[in-house]
């Protein structure tokens, strides 16, 4: 019977994560994965033509310059893994032949944005400041810190000047914020994508100190060199290089738990594998706690919680595409770096525009709108055969439609004519992607997303909607927040848990943090703290 110190479930982001850390602290891991692939969202794949490989998953890599995984494991110094960070890091092009540009230089987007408000320039210049003192001080290091109770975690907010600002606009909504802040309706269209993109609604109220973090995120997005997957792999090498390891295509039938204690997993076949010390699932909760761990092994307060766990109300529609040559937008004539910006956002005049796709959105249905489009070849020769490129068109959509339910993404010339209703609109912008330059696409639906990764039911993004009432110490419920579970030697360490998805690695990190301390094992690394200056 095999035997190990811990077993993980899931080598999505932070299994491996955790794994890593784990392993290299002298335990013996194992990681489990159903999917033949590891790395979850850290999906690189040839779906189009040979040479021609496509980030069909994470693409935007958010906290590069916070995790500290990078560090910690050596990813860039013994594994080569790279990150890009281009000089113009998101650009709105528009009808008029203008683009509004945020670039990695704080003055070359209050330069941009007075094309359309000086007023908005430097208000901008103000807040990015602002903002990037907050996502320093704050929210940045606290993504890897543990989560308190709501009263705790306000009181001890309240004692910094930072702080209060946070709690200040935590109940504003992004639209909210961002009309108070901005006048012109092409700013304000590029500030509420910005944050939104990821799922978070423009009217939501109760997360607004996530507005902060998105806006001074989309001034920071990396790209993975070679592949998103790329970091997947060297996550593994970590494992491998310290004496774990990660099975694929491994169906587990339950977690094993006697008298209240997790003991280790029984696969489909009957196969028992212990695990002598604990085991972590990053799973999402519904999948961890009532198929793999039972309902008779919860009390009735935690089973209700799992029940109760919403996902979220929107997914994505990517369109990806092997071409023969490079978008060449119409608005480069004022700045050639156009073509070479990392994420662009097409297809809205105003922020009414983005809202009016919002709400169609929630009703279930598609019209022709906008979306982010990444050429990720233009940054990344790797990533095409020479003189070739990638691209991809990813829409915020709807898992259940209005006409058809979620069934009729399966229909292949309702996709067909969808894709090409994107690249209509590309075309606005950029003339030279016509129908010839497209030598081949492949499409994935919100419904092609959770028959892909069985945790990301109903095309979510982040394994669970982030709400007030799914977010902090209620990620995923007030009983596993730090990723302890009332089930001894039973670990969560998913997306589903703080400090939530969109690879940001901060549950995978905070989970090994969790159960090397609870296992007296001596860390070997340092870990996130906040620093004592809170102040502007």
């Amino acid at each position: 019977m095999a035997k190990y110190d811990g077993i993980i479930i899931g080598a999505g982001p932070n299994g491996l994560v955790t794994a890593g850390y784990l392993a290299k602290a002298g335990l013996k891991i194992l990681v489990l994965e159903k999917r033949f692939e590891l790395g979850g969202g850290l999906c690189t794949e040839t779906v189009t033509l040979p040479g021609f490989i496509h980030n069909t998953h994470a693409v935007y890599h958010s906290m590069v310059d916070y995790a500290p995984i990078f560090a910690d494991l050596e990813l860039e110094k013994r594994y080569g893994v790279k990150f890009i960070h281009p000089p113009l890091v998101m650009a709105m092009p528009f009808s008029d032949g203008r683009f509004l540009g945020i670039y990695s230089d704080v003055e070359k987007t209050c330069k941009s944005i007075a094309q359309f408000s000086k007023k908005d320039a430097d208000t901008y210049r103000e807040i990015y400041k602002k903002y990037d003192t907050v996502m320093r001080k704050v929210i940045g290091p606290a993504t890897y810190i543990p989560t308190m109770p709501p009263i705790d975690h306000i009181i001890e907010m309240q004692k910094t000047e930072v702080g209060r600002f946070v709690v200040e606009v935590t109940e504003k909504s992004p639209k909210e914020l961002i009309d108070e802040l901005f006048e012109n309706e092409r700013v304000r269209a590029m500030m509420l994508y910005t944050t939104c993109m990821w799922g978070l609604e423009y009217d939501q109220t109760g997360l607004g100190f996530l507005i902060p973090l998105y806006i001074n995120r989309a001034a920071n997005y990396r790209l993975c060199v070679g592949g998103t997957h790329y970091l997947g792999s060297a996550l593994s090498k970590v494992i491998y290089d310290n004496g774990g390891l990660v099975l694929t295509l491994q169906n587990i039938k339950r977690i094993v738990v006697q008298n209240g204690e997790a003991k280790g997993v029984e696969m489909d076949d009957g196969t028992i594998i212990e695990a002598d010390k604990f085991v972590a699932s990053s799973l999402d909760p519904e999948q961890t706690f009532l198929k793999l761990i039972g309902e008779e092994h919860l009390d009735e307060d935690l089973a209700a919680s799992v029940k109760g766990w919403q996902w979220e109300a929107e997914s994505l529609y990517v369109h990806h595409m092997a071409l023969e040559k490079a978008p060449q937008f119409t608005a480069a004539s004022s700045d050639p770096l156009l073509n070479q910006a990392f994420i662009y956002v097409m297809g809205y005049e105003s922020d009414k525009e983005f809202i009016q796709h919002w709400e169609a959105v929630k009703k279930g249905e598609i019209m022709q709108s906008g979306f982010n489009a990444c050429f990720c070849s233009v940054l990344d020769p790797k990533e095409a055969p020479p003189g070739y490129h990638v691209g991809l068109i990813s829409e915020i959509a709807p898992y259940e439609l209005k006409e058809g339910g979620a069934e009729r993404w399966y229909n292949y010339n309702f996709k067909n004519e969808h894709s090409r209703m994107l690249r209509e609109t590309l075309r606005r912008y950029a003339p030279n992607m016509t129908e010839e330059n497209v030598l081949m696409e492949y499409n994935t639906t919100p419904l092609d997303i959770e028959n892909k990764f069985w945790d990301m039911k109903k095309g979510g993004l982040k394994q669970g909607a982030y709400l007030s009432l799914q977010m902090g110490n209620n990620r995923p419920n007030e009983y596993c927040s730090k990723h302890r579970t009332p089930i001894k030697n039973f670990y969560v360490n998913g997306a589903c848990t703080y400090s939530g998805g969109t690879v940001i690695f901060g549950p995978g990190y905070l989970a090994a943090n969790s159960i090397a301390e609870d296992l007296g094992i001596k860390k070997w690394w340092k870990p996130v703290e906040l620093g004592e200056d809170q102040t502007f």
